[in-house]
């Protein structure tokens, strides 16, 4: 990590708008902070509209944004569309419930809203990694592709609580021999996994969960497929800088955010995309 400099022009200090609302005390505490050591604007957008529009026009200010991680991702990927992301180190102080701050505390960035403001004043600046898909969408550390679940599996749910409880329970009764005789059972997917053009995974073998993590190092992406039906199964793991998925409808959860469904999508690695100021 580097050093990080006193913005020029000052701090544009963004409140997510549900942070305002589930603990207005931190946010109040992080604006006085953040006040106190350097010349900071503080905006409070009532909506992500008004949140994407005054990032746009931060100008030369430090971009800091108190929120969580959903908030972090969000400015992210608004700072990616813009071009904006090599512009300057961007800081987190994290304000909602702990489920909502893994990402935060798994890049560094220090849970007490206090801690985190002083490291936003003087901290040290981390190179990160990020990972961009083909409809411009960003994962700043995993994504997972999930286990398939009840209505998910791509059975329709029939109108109606009685219809589609019988519904249900001739599919079970249909589908527990196949799951015994080692089919697809358990909730597989039926995809094609491809790690820099080498087939990790293809349609005709059932495929359990497929994770695709960021090392933060400039290194290739972390990729693991987990398949097998039936009674067995195994792990494929490798290293990649382009992942792609196709096959039937799936759903993948990025950064804790669900997203879906799609049937195909790629993800390129781009290292050293954004920078993250954290204490020292």
């Amino acid at each position: 990590m580097s050093e990080a400099g006193a913005p020029v022009g000052g701090l544009l200090v963004l409140v997510d708008p549900v942070a305002r609302r589930l603990d207005g005390e931190s946010v109040r505490i992080a604006k006085d902070v953040l006040s106190a050591g350097a010349a900071a604007k503080i905006c409070l957008p009532d909506s992500q509209e008004e949140f994407a529009r005054a990032l746009a026009r931060r100008g030369h200010r430090q971009p800091v944004v108190v929120g969580d991680d959903r908030a972090l991702v969000r400015t992210v990927a608004l700072l990616h569309r813009q071009r904006g992301l090599g512009e300057s180190a961007l800081a987190l102080v994290p304000v909602g419930p702990v489920g909502s701050l893994a990402l935060a505390r798994s890049l560094g960035v220090p849970e007490s809203a206090v801690a985190a403001a002083r490291a936003v004043l003087d901290g040290s600046v981390r190179v990160c990694d990020l990972l961009v898909d083909d409809s411009d969408g960003v994962v700043l550390g995993e994504l997972r592709i999930p286990p398939l679940r009840g209505p998910e599996r791509g059975v329709p749910r029939p109108a109606g609580p009685s219809v589609w409880s019988a519904y249900r329970s001739l599919v079970r009764t249909l589908v527990r021999p196949v799951a015994a005789a080692g089919g697809v059972g358990g909730g597989h997917h039926r995809l094609r996994v491809e790690a820099d053009g080498v087939v990790l995974a293809d349609v005709d073998q059932p495929v359990a969960d497929v994770s695709v993590r960021t090392r933060g190092d400039g290194e290739p992406a972390e990729v693991s497929v987990r398949t097998g039906g039936g009674f067995g199964g195994s792990t494929v793991t490798a290293r990649a800088k382009t992942v792609t998925v196709s096959g039937a409808d799936f759903r993948y959860r990025a950064d804790g955010a669900m997203t879906g469904p799609v049937r195909r999508r790629t993800w390129t690695l781009r290292p050293g995309a954004w920078t993250l100021t954290l204490p020292r």
